[in-house]
């Protein structure tokens, strides 16, 4: 299902030995779609964070524990470790297409090419995480979490492109926990405009 390379293989154990925990296996999971791809989280997870439903794969020296709802997109994935500057880390081959559905691929058609450009320019981002029941269901973030004027975004500027690109759309939720804003570029009660406008 999964592979990883040797180098990728030392890395992890390398880690988890740094971590000094008993019984650890690496979690992995698609956190969203863009253009660079699937968005893969991985971290470490003691046996009891694995799911029922979650894949559990035996790379040899550690155990690969798949969250249930991206073990599909991560068939034939290869885990690499690149060990270089500023791009350095674990890199996720992943061989999936990045959307099955045709109203997905349309909806990420517009957060790549219109949405994201718009919102790009106050330090934000738009990722699509699942389209359902003609729902589509995004996530926010960088500027755009936590922004006093993010329902203006929303309503006046992501809704408004995807609804008209793709019609069969009838509803946008946000699922970001704008709580959690740690830097947002407008403030609510200093007035401003969409990213979008």
């Amino acid at each position: 299902m999964i592979t990883f390379t040797d180098v990728a293989k030392s890395k992890v154990v390398e880690l988890m030995q740094a971590e000094k925990s008993e019984g650890l296996a690496l979690y992995m999971s698609i956190t969203g779609r863009g253009k660079g791809g699937f968005q893969t989280e991985l971290h470490f997870a003691e046996e009891n964070e694995k799911g029922d439903d979650d894949t559990v794969v035996d790379a040899g020296s550690f155990k690969v524990y798949i969250d249930a709802k991206s073990a599909e997109s991560l068939k034939g994935a290869e885990v690499d470790y690149v060990d270089a500057s500023p791009e350095g880390g674990f890199k996720v081959k992943n061989p999936n297409p990045l959307w099955s559905d045709p109203k997905a691929m349309a909806v990420q058609e517009v957060v790549d090419g219109r949405i994201n450009p718009g919102v790009e320019s106050h330090g934000g981002w738009v990722t699509l995480l699942d389209v359902k029941e003609d729902i589509a269901y995004i996530a926010l973030g960088g500027g755009c979490q936590g922004c006093g004027m993010v329902d203006v975004t929303l309503k006046q500027g992501i809704e408004v492109m995807i609804k008209e690109a793709v019609p069969e759309i009838r509803q946008i939720m946000d699922t970001t926990d704008h709580a959690n804003g740690s830097n947002p570029f407008y403030q609510a009660s200093k007035g401003g405009a969409s990213a979008l406008s």
